[in-house]
C-alpha cells in the first residue's frame, strides 16, 4: 500500500569527517571540477570508503523512517562535478572559469568538444544502493541547463546546442539507472532559479529532451542554493517555478522552510506532485516534529496530500552528521504527526 506522505531526502547526507575534510569543503563553493584533494582516503582504498559510508547513510536514513532513500551522494565532492567531468568534449585538466549563483568566479569545466556520454558514470551507485535496502530508492543527476551554466564553452556556438547535448548524455544516464532499479530519478536544476532569463528561453525544453522517452518516475529539484553557501533568500519566491509544469517530470522539488516560500504558487504546478523541503538547512537547531508539521500543513489548502512528498528544503551535506540525523528524523515524525490527523478525518 502506497504511503501517504511518503518522506526521502533531496540527495545528500552528510558525509562522515573520516571520508571528505569537511573544514575544507565548507571553506570553498561547491566544486564544479574535481577536487580529489577533499578526500581523506587514498585513491587505493577510496571506493571501499565511500561504500561503506554509503551503508551508514543507508541505514540512519532507515532508522529515521524515511520512506524513499538516497545514496546520500557519499561519492560526490558535489551534487554536479562527479557526474559533469565524467563526459567526453570535456577538458577537466585545464579547467575554464564561470560566474557562480552568488556572481563570483569559480573554476569550471572546459567544454572543448561535443559533450557526449563515454559510459554510465552512476549506475553502479545505484545498484549498490539497491542491493543494501528494501525500501524504495533514488539517485540523483545533475541536470543539462545547470551544467552548461557551470561550464566554460570553446566549442557550441550557443549555449542552447551546447545545453541539448548536455540533456541527451543525461538521458542516456536515466535510461541506465531505471535500468538498475531506481524508483525515482531526481535531476538537479538549481540553476533555473538562478538563471531564470536563460531559463525561460531554453530551460524546459532541455529538460525535456533529458526525459525524452523516460517512463519511471522521475523529479526536478530546483531551489535558492545550498544554504551554507547562499545565505539570503528572495523576498518574492521563485523566478522559475510555474514554467515547470512544461516539463514531463513527474515531480516538482521545492524549498519553503528557509525562504518561507508562500505555497499559494504551488497551484500553478497542479499537474505535478510536489517534493516540500520542510527542513530550514540554513540553521542547526533540530526542529521539533511539530514545527515540521505545521509546514506541512502550509501547503495542504494548495496541494492534493497524495501529491505531497515530504523532504529537506535542499542536501544535507554541509550539516554535521548529528544536526542531520536530528532533522531528518524530525521530518518523518512530522510527517507521521500530520498523516495521523488526516487518518482521524478521513
Amino acid at each position: 500500500m502506497a504511503v501517504l506522505l511518503p518522506t526521502t531526502l533531496v540527495g545528500s547526507y552528510a558525509q562522515p569527517d573520516w571520508l571528505i575534510d569537511r573544514k575544507r569543503l565548507s571553506e570553498r563553493f561547491p566544486p564544479r571540477t574535481r577536487a580529489k584533494e577533499l578526500w581523506r582516503v587514498s585513491d587505493e582504498w577510496l571506493e571501499q570508503a565511500q561504500d561503506d559510508a554509503t551503508l551508514q547513510a543507508i541505514r540512519e536514513q532507515e532508522r529515521a523512517g524515511l520512506d524513499i532513500l538516497t545514496d546520500g551522494e557519499m561519492r560526490r565532492e558535489s551534487y554536479s562535478n562527479r557526474f559533469a567531468t565524467a563526459l567526453e568534449g570535456v577538458d577537466i585538466d585545464n579547467p575554464g572559469v564561470a560566474l557562480d549563483r552568488s556572481g563570483h568566479p569559480n573554476p569550471v569545466p572546459r567544454v572543448t568538444g561535443k559533450i557526449r556520454r563515454k559510459h554510465p558514470v552512476q549506475v553502479r551507485d545505484v545498484k549498490f544502493l539497491r542491493a543494501n535496502t528494501d525500501r524504495q530508492i533514488k539517485i540523483t543527476v545533475p541536470g543539462p541547463f545547470t551544467m552548461t551554466q557551470q561550464a566554460q564553452n570553446d566549442f557550441y556556438k550557443t549555449e542552447e546546442e551546447m545545453a541539448l547535448d548536455y540533456a541527451a548524455a543525461v538521458n542516456e544516464e536515466i535510461q541506465d539507472m531505471f535500468a538498475a532499479g531506481a524508483d525515482v530519478v531526481q535531476i538537479d536544476e538549481p540553476y533555473l532559479q538562478a538563471r531564470p532569463e536563460k531559463a525561460r528561453q531554453y530551460g524546459v525544453k532541455v529538460l525535456n529532451r533529458a526525459l525524452e522517452g523516460i517512463t519511471g518516475t522521475t523529479a526536478v529539484h530546483v531551489c535558492f542554493g545550498y544554504a551554507a553557501i547562499i545565505h539570503g533568500r528572495p523576498n518574492n519566491g521563485y523566478a522559475f517555478l510555474s514554467e515547470l509544469s512544461g516539463c514531463t517530470a513527474c515531480q516538482i522539488s521545492i524549498e519553503t522552510a528557509q525562504s518561507h516560500l508562500d505555497c499559494s504558487v504551488l497551484t500553478d504546478l497542479a499537474n505535478k506532485s510536489i517534493l516540500l523541503g520542510v527542513l530550514d538547512l540554513s540553521t542547526r537547531e533540530i526542529e521539533s516534529p511539530e514545527t515540521v508539521a505545521e509546514r506541512i500543513r502550509r501547503a495542504l489548502p494548495y496541494v492534493s496530500v497524495d501529491r505531497l512528498i515530504i523532504a529537506p528544503d535542499c542536501g544535507l551535506k554541509y550539516l554535521p552528521r548529528d544536526v542531520a540525523f536530528g532533522k531528518m528524523k524530525a521530518m518523518a515524525d512530522g510527517a507521521a504527526i500530520v498523516r495521523k490527523e488526516l487518518a482521524s478525518k478521513a
